[in-house]
């Protein structure tokens, strides 16, 4: 048991210590029955001068190889030891991390990511970035622990499955808060328009609105179904019109000859009947 205990912590040592260059290497665990641990590559996150971003350079600690069973709430457990954790941003690559807008939704949210991510651990001071890398000298770090589990297998998918279930009135009281705020930007749009209408900007020009012409069709499927089948019925028939306009002389020559040709034998015919009208009077 003992060489085998050794075997297993040489094994962690060689895993941890493979780390590319820059990042540090840490130790993880899914649970204590867990017997190969999982390595998040961890650095000091830095952006170029000038560049802005919601992730400050000297407090974040960039993190690789995320699992995707590793939630916010468990990144921030795990690196509550080195100092408060100010915020966790997982992202499923490595972006320039803008200010994204924050997503107060509860039913209309972007599907989950799942595979392994990254993460930005934004602390409140820099000193929890160094003691974080310094975490790496220390025995693999637990994510699920017996006061704040990790839901895995059935217990995950209930779980799962009750977060779909929509309540209709949570659902419809969103809406209508979404609408009223939409109704109050368009009156907002509509009253600046109304108002910058028929003033001159600082060259001259007055701008041109749409406003009191015949309104345009609705943009609905159907609308843009009935759009799309007259340009086609349209289409067509300026081809059979102009592009075979040959074709259409042609007809109308072969129309004129086979009127001419029945002239010529309803008088033959006509003429023959005179001929054979006689008096027979036995």
């Amino acid at each position: 048991a003992a060489s085998r205990r050794a075997k297993m912590a040489a094994a962690e040592e060689r895993v941890v210590g493979a780390a590319p260059a820059g990042y540090t290497a840490l130790a993880v665990k899914f649970g204590e029955r867990q017997r190969s641990p999982h390595c998040l590559l961890v650095k000091e996150h830095q952006v170029r001068e000038g560049a802005s971003t919601t992730h400050p350079p000297r407090r974040t600690l960039f993190v690789l190889n995320v699992p995707p069973y590793c939630s916010p709430d468990s990144l921030s457990r795990l690196f509550a030891r080195c100092g408060h954790v100010q915020s966790v941003d997982i992202c499923e690559k490595p972006g320039p991390g803008e200010k994204k807008e924050k997503l107060t939704s509860k039913f209309f949210n972007p599907k989950t990511v799942t595979g392994f991510q990254v993460a930005y651990v934004v602390f409140r001071k820099p000193a929890g970035v160094q003691a974080a890398k310094a975490l790496s000298r220390e025995g693999p770090l637990l994510i699920s622990t017996e006061s704040y589990p990790v839901k895995t297998g059935i217990s995950k998918w209930i779980a799962s499955y009750a977060a779909s279930v929509m309540d209709q009135e949570e659902l419809k009281a969103e809406v209508d808060a979404y609408m009223q705020d939409y109704d109050k930007k368009i009156a907002e749009e509509e009253a600046k328009a109304a108002k910058e209408e028929g003033v001159p900007d600082e060259e001259g020009w007055v701008k041109v609105t749409r406003k009191g012409r015949k309104p345009g069709l609705p943009r609905t499927e159907a609308a843009n179904l009935w759009v799309l089948e007259r340009e086609k019925q349209k289409r067509a028939r300026k081809e059979l019109l102009n592009f075979y306009a040959w074709q259409h002389r042609e007809t109308k020559r072969e129309h004129i000859a086979q009127l001419r040709k029945k002239f010529e034998e309803d008088k033959q015919r006509i003429a023959l009947m005179r001929a054979q009208r006689k008096f027979r009077p036995y």
